[in-house]
C-alpha cells in the first residue's frame, strides 16, 4: 500500500477541503494508499486557519508532526541572512531538522498541499515530493495570477494543471501528470473578441480582461482536485512510479515525460 506523507502550511480552506477530498477517496478505497503523517511548518495557536487544519488532522486520527518555521526564523537570529545557494541558510537548516523529525516514517510519496515554502535541495534527495502547477507542462511559470496572464499576453489556445516533480527551482520539476482543456470557444471567445476591439487604456478593457482571467482560473481549479485524486490514484495502483534516480515511469517500467490524465478528469468534472 502507498504511504503518503502529507505537507501543508494549513492556511486556508482548501488546504482543509484537499486533505479531505483525499482521506474520504482513501476510505472509499478509491486511492489504494494511507497517509502516513501530516507535516505542518505552524504549531497550534499561530493562526485560527492553521488551527482548524490541525484540528481536522487529529479528527482524522492521522499523526501530526508540528514544526514552525517562524519560531526557527527567529531563533536563529542573524544567521538568517546568510546565503547559501538559492535558500537562506536558515532555511536549509530548518528542512534538516524536519527531516529529523519525520526519521521514523518511511513515505513513498509526498504531496505538497498548500505547503507555502521552497524545499531545499537536500529534502528533495531524500523524499519523492509533488507539487501542483495551474498550467500544463511547458506552459507558464509562477502564481496562478501570473501563469493566466501570460497565457491572455501570449493568445493561448489552451492551457491545464500539473503535477510535477518538486526540485530546488520552484516551477521547474519534471512534469509527472497533467490536465489540459482549451480557453477558446464557449464560454471564452466573446471575453477574447471584447479584448480585441479594446484599448488597454479603456476601463471596459480591464474589466473584461479580469472577467477572463476569473473564467480561465475557475476552470482550472475545477480540475485541480480531480487531478491529484487520480494522481495519486495512479500512483497507489503502479500505473506511474518514480524511480530511485527520479525519473517517471510507467508499469512496465518505461520512462515517461508525464502522464495524460485529460480524459479522466474530463469524466469527474
Amino acid at each position: 500500500m502507498l504511504k503518503i506523507g502529507w505537507f501543508s502550511t494549513g492556511r486556508d480552506k482548501a488546504a482543509r477541503d484537499l486533505l479531505t477530498v483525499v482521506n474520504n477517496s482513501i476510505k472509499q478505497a478509491e486511492i489504494e494508499a494511507e497517509i502516513a503523517f501530516v507535516f505542518c511548518n505552524r504549531e497550534p495557536g499561530e493562526s485560527k486557519e492553521s488551527d482548524l487544519f490541525l484540528k481536522l488532522v487529529e479528527e482524522y486520527h492521522i499523526p501530526l508532526i508540528c514544526f514552525s518555521y517562524q519560531k526557527f526564523r527567529a531563533g536563529e537570529g542573524a544567521a538568517a541572512t546568510e546565503p547559501a545557494g538559492s535558500l537562506p541558510s536558515w532555511r536549509l537548516d530548518y528542512d534538516r531538522e524536519v527531516m529529523n523529525r519525520l526519521q521514523s516514517f518511511s513515505p513513498d510519496l509526498c504531496v505538497l498541499a498548500g505547503y507555502m515554502l521552497i524545499v531545499g535541495k537536500e529534502m528533495c534527495r531524500r523524499y519523492n515530493m509533488i507539487n501542483l502547477h495551474p498550467a500544463a507542462p511547458g506552459g507558464p511559470t509562477g502564481t496562478w495570477q501570473e501563469v493566466i496572464g501570460q497565457l491572455i499576453d501570449s493568445q493561448a489556445r489552451e492551457t491545464g494543471v500539473m503535477m510535477h516533480l518538486v526540485t530546488p527551482k520552484l516551477d521547474k520539476g519534471p512534469p509527472l501528470t497533467y490536465g489540459t482543456f482549451p480557453i477558446r470557444g464557449e464560454p471564452f471567445d466573446r471575453y477574447w473578441q471584447a479584448i480585441a476591439e479594446l484599448t488597454p487604456d479603456s476601463p471596459e478593457w480591464h474589466r473584461v480582461k479580469n472577467s477572463l482571467v476569473s473564467l480561465i482560473r475557475n476552470y482550472g481549479l475545477a480540475r485541480e482536485f480531480p487531478l491529484i485524486i487520480a494522481t495519486l490514484k495512479a500512483f497507489s495502483r503502479g500505473k506511474i512510479r518514480i524511480t530511485d534516480d527520479k525519473q517517471l515511469v510507467d508499469a512496465q517500467g518505461k520512462p515517461i515525460k508525464g502522464y495524460n490524465l485529460t480524459e479522466e478528469i474530463k469524466e469527474i468534472v
